[in-house]
């Protein structure tokens, strides 16, 4: 059987050798970064120059960068201790965003998939209490990239602080905190080529949010618990390296635009999600039409390619992607819909592999309905 091809770099990329190494040689040091002794003084070092790559990658102070254990809980973080009277969230937000405030107000978004300015400026002029919104950068199903700067424009207007969930987009497209005008960020070492566990919440607003975890005083008081060096020091290898490879990132959209027009020449009636808003290079939610997404990724596995049904953090499960129920697709067609996500590893002939299974698929699918 020819080798995997793995097309689910949204969901987890692959580590990178180095950041593997990075961790390796920190879990052979061992120590606690919190002791005085040399050895403790050099895992506190990993930590520091993690710490700095980290900021580095998306244009931050490295003050501000809190060392957390994943996107999830730094936007956990963000929501649950902003002390904000009321919460924000757009309709497209990442589970960890959505299920941090029961409580928040949902903002719509367009059929193309990006969050309304307009209906966030008319949620101000309806309560004028202190507010946090909270809105991704790039969406992890669609790809869709976010008004962000406008809608921190919006919001510091009205005296509301903005949190932005950019764990999809840094290392795939330049981020900088600054021109953006969050107050706080949060990110993801797994999606970056890094270990799995680790993230960071970017605090350009040291007010921002206030402790989540409890105890002892590590990350300047930010987040209690010893520091997981090894994956620390993984992540800021990655962040060093996607730093670097912007540029080789980008060149993804040309595969993945070939992909699409090679799926629409074989049918049709195939269609790309937020295909005419701006998204990230190596994102496609693919809707093959009469053939449920479960079905799409089986059969693919089977044939030696992995896709998926849309976000990754469900307990496995695939269900109707509530993004798409927000941008207004119908039910049975977003149960139609397959998530493809390019990497550092993706080559030509992997796409055209998986351009091949996908048409065997969809005539099979075909011949059935006909």
């Amino acid at each position: 059987m020819s080798a995997r091809v793995y097309l689910d770099y949204n969901a987890s990329a692959p580590v990178w050798p180095e950041a593997a190494s990075a961790v390796d040689e920190a879990l052979r040091a061992g120590a606690n970064a919190s002791s005085i002794h040399a050895p403790g003084r050099a895992a506190r070092t990993r930590i520091e120059d993690a710490r700095e790559a980290v900021a580095r990658l998306v244009g931050a102070d490295p003050a501000g960068i809190v060392l957390t254990g994943g996107g999830t809980e730094a936007n956990n973080q963000a929501v649950r201790c902003s002390g904000a009277e009321r919460v924000l969230v757009s309709a497209i937000e990442h589970e960890s965003v959505l299920a941090a405030d029961e409580a928040a107000e949902i903002l719509p978004v367009t059929p193309g998939g990006t969050v309304d300015p307009a209906a966030l400026a008319h949620a101000f002029s309806a309560d004028a209490r202190p507010a946090l919104v909270a809105v991704m950068l790039a969406n992890n199903e669609t790809g869709v990239i976010q008004p962000v700067a406008e809608i921190a424009e919006i919001a510091h207007r009205h005296g509301a602080r903005v949190h932005c969930d950019a764990v999809q987009a840094a290392g795939k497209i330049p981020v900088d905190t600054a021109s953006l005008g969050a107050d706080s960020y949060a990110l993801s070492a797994h999606k970056t080529g890094g270990p799995q566990g680790v993230g960071a919440l970017v605090l350009r607003d040291p007010d921002a949010a206030g402790r989540l975890i409890h105890g002892g005083g590590q990350e300047r008081g930010r987040r209690a618990g010893t520091e997981n060096v090894a994956g620390i020091a993984g992540f800021g290898r990655a962040a060093e390296i996607v730093g670097e490879r912007l540029e080789d990132f980008a060149g993804l959209a040309a595969l993945r635009d070939r992909m699409e027009e090679e799926i629409r020449a074989v049918d049709p009636e195939a269609w790309i999600v937020g295909a005419d808003a701006p998204r990230l290079p190596n994102t496609s939610m693919v809707v093959m039409p009469g053939c449920e997404s479960a079905a799409q990724v089986i059969a693919l596995d089977l044939d030696g390619i992995a896709v998926s049904a849309g976000s990754a953090c469900s307990s496995g499960q695939v269900r109707i992607p509530y993004v798409l129920d927000a941008m207004g697709v119908d039910d049975a067609e977003a149960r139609c819909a397959l998530r493809v996500s390019l990497g550092w590893r993706t080559t030509s002939h992997e796409i055209d592999r998986f351009v091949v299974s996908w048409a065997n698929l969809r005539r099979r699918t075909a011949r059935r309905v006909a």
